[in-house]
């Protein structure tokens, strides 16, 4: 709970929070979520990691960028969702990404 009302993790969330993004993007940002099992912050931490992943196995192709942008931009809904459900677990949350190699590709 935050606030008095407890949050819900829904497919709108990520909707909601990527509407304006080039649609192109926002269906990468779909897909890898969905491959993670939805916009909690961990689905979308280890979602962002396998945009990454995906980035740096193909190093130097520019067919990636896309994913590169989606792997930006889910690490930072996952920051995100870490803050709106549990904003005092942020700094663990994440500290966590980069403890585990997330932020840094490994």
């Amino acid at each position: 709970m935050a606030g008095g009302r407890e949050l819900t993790r829904t497919p709108d969330w990520l909707e909601r929070r990527t509407g304006h993004a080039p649609p192109a993007l926002r269906e990468r940002v779909r897909a890898y979520a969905a491959l993670a099992g939805g916009s909690s912050p961990e689905a979308l931490a280890s979602a962002g990691q396998r945009a990454l992943s995906e980035v740096l196995a193909h190093a130097g192709d520019r067919r990636v960028a896309l994913d590169l942008l989606a792997a930006d931009g889910l690490i930072t809904l996952a920051l995100l969702a870490q803050a709106e459900q549990s904003p005092q677990d942020l700094r663990r949350f994440a500290a966590s990404l980069l403890d585990s190699g997330v932020l840094s590709g490994d």
